[in-house]
């Protein structure tokens, strides 16, 4: 009894002196993300756990996305789109660049098609073809979106300006949508709770942005899911648990993730946007869920995760 005793004082003791020198997240303290903004949101209460800068509009790029895929599914479930419906591809859609699906102008794709590729491979022209497809153009479809983000309670410093996300700088030559000028713009915070909205309503979401690969069988293309995050996925930044959402790049932010992972039945979103590196999005949202997981622990199971993490034995 006395030896064992001992042990976990000098443990304790340990955790301690390891304070300012060990992972700061096994310890319990928030974690360092190197990015631009970052938020951690717990899906159970609604609370943010981490906020860094999580009230500054940012270029989020692809992760705006996720308000195409929202209204995509309010339709849905409305009964006004069917996933069996025929998309036609303009000549707009056709041009856009950046990741995308090289459709061409006069091909017909499905509903599900296109929000495959919108939600697995972020593509670029999928979203503008659907949004043209609801709303009869790209314009009316922006308006949609604001409206649907102002329904959510999302803050004024959301704001769309296109349904892909892209920037002015990335557009280049092409003609951007004329009701709402600008960039698109949104926070961190927003993002967090734009995701959750979007689990919430749509859970059947995360089994399609939960997926490795997606295919277009016209075309004989497979592609990879953006979100090297997923288990599925393999590889050094796969992490137990993730199934969405959505990654994007900006030339002017840099990268960015909304990320959903679940654990035991405790769902947590992670937004980590304006990163410098492409592996460093994944690395802060997974710091993020690291310390969301770890505070969800009871004291003394946060005792023994230390215990563990250190490799002492009782």
């Amino acid at each position: 009894m006395k030896r064992r005793i001992l042990i976990w004082a000098g443990a304790a003791l340990i955790v301690v002196v390891l304070i300012t020198v060990w992972r700061p997240i096994e310890l319990g303290f928030k974690p360092d993300i190197d990015a631009g903004s970052a938020v951690l949101l717990d899906m159970d209460s609604g609370d943010i756990w981490v906020n860094i800068n999580g009230d500054v509009p940012m270029p989020p790029a692809s992760v705006s996305k996720l308000m195409t895929e929202m209204i995509v599914l309010d339709h849905i479930t409305s009964g006004t789109l069917r996933w069996e419906d025929r998309v036609p591809i303009s000549a707009y859609a056709s041009q856009m660049g950046g990741m995308s699906l090289s459709l061409k102008r006069g091909d017909f794709y499905t509903v599900r098609e296109l929000f495959e590729g919108i939600t697995i491979y972020s593509a670029n022209d999928a979203a503008v073809a659907l949004a043209e497809y609801m709303a009869g153009s790209e314009d009316s479809f922006v308006l949609m979106m604001n409206d649907r983000a102002r329904s959510l309670g999302l803050s004024p410093n959301t704001v769309f300006t296109n349904a892909s996300g892209l920037s002015s700088k990335d557009l280049g030559i092409i003609r951007q949508p004329t009701h709402i000028g600008g960039q698109t713009m949104m926070t961190a915070r927003d993002t967090a709770k734009l995701a959750a909205a979007l689990i919430h309503n749509h859970p059947d979401v995360l089994n399609i942005s939960g997926r490795t690969q997606m295919q277009l069988k016209d075309k004989g293309l497979y592609v990879s899911n953006s979100n090297l995050m997923l288990p599925g996925m393999g590889g050094a930044y796969a992490y137990d648990g993730a199934d969405g959402l959505k990654t994007g790049y900006d030339s002017q932010t840099g990268y960015c993730i909304a990320g959903s992972a679940q654990r035991e039945g405790h769902r947590l979103i992670a937004v980590v946007m304006g990163a410098e590196t492409y592996g460093s999005r994944f690395e802060g949202a997974a710091k993020l869920f690291d310390y969301g997981f770890f505070r969800d622990l009871h004291y003394g199971e946060r005792v023994k995760h230390i215990i563990h993490a250190l490799g002492i034995r009782s």
